[in-house]
């Protein structure tokens, strides 16, 4: 896809790679589109050898985008030569004066990513059904595994996020965002059955055993790439402009709050985004998780309540942008749908627990 000069000024790039990213070649940059969404644009270079890929805000950024690149470049730089699968950041630079934008220079992963269609994820055959289904949930989690396991403090990432008071925090954090949108979108602020219940449960039984770490932020298997061939296995976490310090048992919760129950096994959510029936229980992939990690799981559904409250918070924006005319009523009722589901699981959860 044809580059936009907006988006790449070719000669000042290249000056700008020969200075700090020498092992990309000293050919002339070929610079091709690889994605342009609204929050992030991707771009992939060359220069007569193999690719690398540049993550920039696109050309009219919203707002925390140029933030969030540099955010993005640091936590990826941190990683460096720990066990997390990621992209191996080459470099960084926070002058917008050299492509109009900040931006940093990735290797480029081979591996398949899951693509949201229609409501629903899809992954590439053969990891599309039975048994090698099975095992994409499990690689997933063996990279989050990982992430947990590194001290962050010893990585230079002391600072990347505001430990203290946490957990304290979430739940006036999402809920001001919740209530945010009313006046955002000139929408009428509604009463969701769960969220009051859910709310006052979460501050009711905040876990006191925190024990900080990385958070990716966006944990699921659109933002992960994975191995060809089989068995499951990932090649790379991908999209961190979410990450911080914080309770990485979250990111556990906010993937596997929509899997089934061991409890009830058969109970297979109709919103749920993952093929779920080929998927562990969200109970097996926590065993999972504290026999790599360590970490007590005793209060694993506080996480998972809190992972559907956040969720169903900000998942509530699509809503009011239906109901103010920006999105169509069929994208707001799909979106309702999911929301009240978050919550209305939300309060089961919470009452399972006591």
């Amino acid at each position: 896809m044809t580059v936009p000069p907006e988006l790449a000024d070719i000669p000042r790039l290249s000056a700008w790679l020969d200075a700090h990213v020498p092992e990309l070649g000293d050919g002339p940059l070929v610079v091709e589109q690889l994605h342009g969404g609204t929050s992030n644009v991707i771009l992939t270079l060359n220069r007569g050898g193999r690719d690398m890929v540049l993550r920039r805000p696109p050309a009219v950024p919203p707002p925390g985008s140029e933030k969030g690149v540099l955010r993005e470049a640091r936590v990826l730089s941190a990683l460096g030569g720990t066990d997390v699968p990621h992209p191996y950041c080459h470099g960084s630079c926070a002058d917008p004066g050299v492509i109009g934008a900040p931006f940093y220079v990735m290797e480029r992963v081979e591996g398949w990513a899951a693509e949201l269609r229609d409501g629903k994820i899809y992954n590439r055959p053969p990891f599309d059904r039975a048994p090698s289904e099975y095992g994409i949930a499990y690689a997933l989690v063996d990279g989050l595994v990982a992430l947990a396991n590194v001290d962050y403090k010893a990585v230079g990432l002391e600072g990347f996020g505001k430990v203290e008071g946490f957990l304290e925090r979430q739940v006036d954090r999402w809920e001001g965002q919740l209530r945010s949108y009313a006046e955002r979108y000139g929408y009428a602020y509604r009463e969701i059955p769960g969220f009051t219940y859910a709310r006052d449960w979460l501050r009711a039984n905040i876990p006191d055993d925190f024990r900080p770490g990385i958070i990716h932020g966006d944990v699921g298997t659109p933002n992960a790439l994975f191995a060809f061939d089989r068995p499951a296995r990932l090649a790379a976490l991908i999209d961190w402009e979410l990450s911080t310090i914080g309770d990485p048992l979250i990111d556990l919760a906010w993937f596997t709050n929509k899997l089934r129950d061991e409890d009830r096994p058969d109970d297979i959510d109709p919103y749920a985004l993952y093929p779920i029936a080929n998927f562990p229980t969200r109970q097996e992939l926590a065993r999972f998780y504290a026999a790599g990690t360590g970490r007590d799981l005793s209060h694993f559904d506080y996480y998972c309540v809190l992972a559907l409250y956040k969720g169903g918070c900000i998942l509530e924006y699509k809503v009011a942008q239906s109901a103010a005319g920006v999105l169509s009523p069929e994208t707001g009722r799909f979106f309702d749908r999911l929301v009240t589901s978050n919550f209305a699981k939300a309060e089961q959860l919470c009452r399972k627990a006591g």
